[in-house]
C-alpha cells in the first residue's frame, strides 16, 4: 500500500534477509572479504607417508619403568665407560643397556600396557595388522630372535673384556651397533635390514617428545612416587656417595685402593666427559625403547618382481660360466696335487710367488660369484618343472666350483704366511675366505631348495659368527705363534712388526731367546697402562707378569739390529 502521490516501485524479489534458503545463489566469484563456502563431497587429504605407515610409533606416553630403566642405566655406562682403551666397563655398560631395552620390551609385551594395533592403510601385498602376541606378523623380530641379536651385541661388545687387541675390539663394536639395530627394529629381506639401518637416528629425535610426554603426564595415585622425586632422590644419593667416598679416600691409604676404580672422576674434563657419554648413551637407550614400544612394520620392504628372462638368455651365459670353472678347477687340483714342482715346471714361479699373485684375484671371483648367483636365482623362470630343474643344476654346479675355488684360495694363504709370515691383514682376509665358503653352502642348500626367504639373517648371523670365532682364537697370539714357530725352523723374524701388536701376543714372545725376547717386548712394556677397575682386561692381565719381569733391562738392550725387517 502506497500512500496518495506516491510513483509506485517495481518488486525487486525477496531481499537478503528474508531470501528462501533453499534458493541457490546466482554463479559467480565471491565478494571480496565474503568467506568461501566449504567445498561440497569427500574431503581431500593427503595419504599418509611411508614412515606414517611402517612406523607410527607408540600410541602411548613412555612409562615410569622405562624412563627409570634407561635413566639408569645411562648412568651406569657413562660411569663405568672407558674411552682409552676396551675393558670390563663396556661390558658392564653392555649389559646395563640390555636390561634397559629388555625392560621396554616386556612392559609393552603386559596385557596392562596398551599396543595399538595397526589400522592405517598399508601398500599392496603387505600385512594388514599387527598382532602383538605375535610380533613377527609385522616383521618385528620374534623373541627368539630379537634374543638372538641381543645376545649376540653383548657378546661382540665383551670381547673387549677378553682381548687386548684394539683393532679386534673396533670391528667387534661396529658388528654391535649392526646387530643391536636387527634386535631393536628386525628385519627379514635385505631391504628391511637396510631400512633398519636408518632408523635408530630417527628413533632418537622420535623418543625425546615421547620421553618428555611421559615425564609431564606422570602423576602417582596414592602412595605413588613420581619419576621426578624418584630422579632427584638418585641424584642426591650420588652426590652424598661420592662426597663422603672422596672424604674417606683422602682419610684412608687402604680404603682408597678399595674404592678407588668406583668413584668418578671430579675434575672439569672428567665431568664433561661423562655428561656426554650420559647424554649419547641415554639417547640411544631411549630411542631403542621407542623402537621396541611399537616396532616396525618391514614386512614388505621386497623389490617388485621383475619379469623372469627367457631359459635362453640365463642358461648360455651360465654354461659357459660353469666350464670355464670346471677348467680352472682341474687346473687348481693339479697344482695342489702336483705341489710346487709342477708350479716350478709350469709356471716359471716359486710358490711362494704363485700363491702371492693369484689369491686376491680368486677373492674377487669369489665375491662377485655370489652376485651372479643371486642375480641369476632373480631372473631365471621357475614355471615349470625343466625351468626348477635347469636352475637347480646350473646354479649348483656354479655354488660347487666355488667351494673348490675358495678352498685354493685358502691353500694359497697358508702357502703367503709360510713364506713370508702372518699378518693381521691375511689373517682377517682368510677368515673372510673361509666365510664366503660357508656362504656357498648355504647358498647351494637355498638354490636346491628354491627358497631363500632365510638367507640374508643367516648372512649377516654367520658373519657376526666369523668375527667371533676370530676373537676366540685369539688372533695377535695366533700370529705371534705363527711368527715364532717360523723363526725356530728357518731363523726369519720381523721383530719390529711383531712389538707393534697388543698384549695378546705376549706369551707366545716370551718364547723367543734373548735378546729378541727383550726387544719384541719393549714397546708394549713401555706403553702397558694401570688399568682401573672398569678397564679391567683379560689379555693385559695375563701378560704384565712378563711385561714387568723385562720392563728394566729391555731399556738397556741395543735392538737396533732387530728392528727391521728379515
Amino acid at each position: 500500500m502506497t500512500s496518495p502521490g506516491s510513483i509506485p516501485l517495481p518488486a525487486t524479489g525477496p531481499t537478503e534477509q528474508n531470501r528462501p534458503a533453499e534458493q541457490a545463489r546466482p554463479a559467480g566469484p565471491p565478494r571480496t572479504g565474503q568467506p568461501l563456502a566449504a567445498p561440497v563431497g569427500p574431503s581431500l587429504t593427503r595419504p599418509p607417508s611411508m614412515i606414517a605407515r611402517r612406523w607410527p610409533g607408540p600410541t602411548t606416553d613412555a612409562g615410569r619403568t622405562v624412563l627409570l630403566a634407561s635413566t639408569a642405566s645411562a648412568v651406569v655406562g657413562a660411569s663405568v665407560l672407558t674411552t682409552t682403551r676396551p675393558g670390563l666397563g663396556w661390558l658392564v655398560a653392555a649389559l646395563a643397556g640390555t636390561a634397559a631395552v629388555a625392560t621396554a620390551r616386556v612392559v609393552r609385551s603386559t596385557p596392562s600396557s596398551p599396543v595399538a594395533v595397526r589400522t592405517e592403510p598399508t601398500e599392496p601385498g603387505t600385512a594388514a595388522s599387527a598382532d602383538p602376541a605375535h610380533p613377527g606378523a609385522t616383521g618385528a623380530p620374534g623373541r627368539v630372535a630379537q634374543a638372538a641379536w641381543a645376545a649376540a651385541t653383548v657378546a661382540l661388545v665383551a670381547v673387549g673384556t677378553f682381548r687386548a687387541a684394539g683393532w679386534l675390539f673396533v670391528l667387534c663394536l661396529l658388528a654391535a651397533v649392526v646387530t643391536g639395530t636387527l634386535a631393536v627394529t628386525g628385519g627379514r629381506s635385505p631391504f628391511g635390514m637396510l631400512f633398519a639401518a636408518t632408523l635408530p637416528p630417527a628413533a632418537v629425535v622420535r623418543a625425546l617428545p615421547w620421553a618428555v610426554r611421559g615425564v609431564r603426564n606422570d602423576h602417582p595415585t596414592g602412595s605413588g612416587i613420581g619419576f621426578g622425586r624418584v630422579l632427584t632422590s638418585l641424584a642426591m644419593s650420588a652426590v652424598l656417595l661420592t662426597l663422603f667416598g672422596l672424604l674417606f679416600s683422602s682419610a684412608d691409604a687402604v680404603f682408597a685402593n678399595l674404592v678407588g676404580g668406583l668413584l668418578p672422576d671430579i675434575a672439569l674434563p672428567g665431568v664433561i666427559g661423562w655428561l656426554l657419554r650420559l647424554i649419547l648413551i641415554g639417547g640411544g637407550l631411549l630411542g631403542g625403547a621407542y623402537l621396541v614400544s611399537r616396532p616396525p612394520d618391514l614386512e614388505g620392504l621386497r623389490p617388485a618382481p621383475s619379469r623372469p628372462a627367457h631359459r635362453l638368455e640365463w642358461t648360455i651365459p651360465l654354461v659357459l660360466l660353469d666350464a670355464l670353472f670346471g677348467v680352472f678347477v682341474l687346473v687348481q687340483l693339479t697344482v695342489l696335487f702336483g705341489g710346487a714342482g709342477h708350479v716350478l715346471r709350469t709356471a716359471g714361479l716359486t710358490y711362494a710367488q704363485y700363491a702371492r699373485g693369484g689369491f686376491w684375484q680368486l677373492l674377487a671371483v669369489t665375491t662377485l660369484t655370489l652376485l651372479v648367483i643371486a642375480i641369476a636365482a632373480r631372473r631365471a623362470p621357475k614355471a615349470t618343472r625343466g625351468d626348477r630343474l635347469v636352475v637347480r643344476v646350473l646354479l649348483g654346479t656354479l655354488a660347487a666350483l666355488s667351494l673348490v675355488i675358495v678352498a685354493s684360495a685358502l691353500y694359497r694363504m697358508q702357502v703367503y704366511a709360510d713364506a713370508y709370515g702372518a699378518t693381521r691383514l691375511r689373517l682377517v682376509v682368510a677368515t673372510v675366505e673361509l666365510w664366503l665358503g660357508l656362504l656357498f653352502v648355504l647358498v647351494g642348500v637355498a638354490v636346491v631348495r628354491l627358497r631363500a626367504a632365510w638367507l640374508p639373517q643367516l648372512v649377516v648371523g654367520t658373519a657376526v659368527l666369523a668375527l667371533l670365532g676370530l676373537a676366540v682364537v685369539n688372533p695377535d697370539r695366533l700370529i705371534a705363534d705363527r711368527n715364532v714357530d717360523r723363526y725356530l725352523q728357518t731363523g726369519r723374524l720381523d721383530v719390529n712388526y711383531l712389538s707393534g701388536l697388543s698384549a695378546d701376543a705376549v706369551p707366545a714372545l716370551a718364547r723367543l731367546p734373548e735378546p729378541m725376547r727383550g726387544c719384541s717386548l719393549r714397546q708394549l712394556a713401555a706403553e702397558l697402562p694401570r688399568d682401573g677397575l672398569w678397564a679391567t682386561n683379560l689379555g693385559r692381565e695375563r701378560a704384565r707378569p712378563d711385561l714387568e719381569a723385562v720392563q728394566g733391562a729391555a731399556a738397556l738392550m741395543d735392538c737396533s739390529s732387530y728392528l727391521r725387517r728379515w
